[in-house]
């Protein structure tokens, strides 16, 4: 792992491929064990949790489906606080238990979006796990149920998160020079 350059900014090597490996076989086996018996809705929020839900759902040994919502609410390195949905739900949640994943919460904006907008279609259960936290960012009251990752309040790319459409193909994950 090397500095890397996406568009105008430098990032350094912060936590390794294998680390990133780790973590999520962690949450696995969490999410393994929490939904023994049971078949959950993984609910990926795209582009950046689609390296997660992947790396995710090959570890996890229970019945399981996927489906995917796109949101966005950044701009360049800074979270714009206006989430918008770009591609919504389009199966039934009713009765079904959701977990959603997230590539990183930082403020909460997001998460909170996609809670409101599923608790009317009245699902069994609603949990959230996410690659990446951010603990002084997060805004909000919704529980993070499952997390891989802890992080300061800083910029990351790789894995799945990007910079402005580059950087989600680099291994592990980079974070921003100042």
């Amino acid at each position: 792992m090397s500095r890397v350059i996406l568009h105008d900014e430098t990032f350094e090597p912060y936590i390794t491929e294998a680390e990133t490996a780790a973590a999520i076989s962690r949450i696995a086996q969490e999410v393994a064990q929490r939904y023994k018996g049971r078949t959950p809705l993984f609910l990926g929020v795209l582009n950046g949790a689609y390296f997660f839900a992947s790396e995710l759902l090959k570890r996890l040994d229970i019945p399981c489906e996927i489906t995917f919502v796109k949101v966005a609410s950044y701009h360049g390195t800074t979270s714009t606080g206006v989430v918008t949905q770009l591609i919504g739900l389009s199966q039934p949640v009713e009765g079904r238990d959701i977990v959603v994943l997230e590539d990183i919460v930082d403020t909460g904006n997001t998460i909170e979006h996609i809670v409101s907008a599923l608790r009317p279609q009245h699902p069994a259960s609603i949990a959230i796990a996410a690659l990446l936290l951010k603990p002084e960012a997060y805004k909000k009251d919704i529980p993070i149920d499952h997390v891989a990752l802890r992080i300061p309040n800083a910029f990351v790319v790789g894995s799945g998160l990007d910079h402005d459409g580059l950087g989600r193909n680099l291994p592990g994950i980079y974070r921003i020079v100042n």
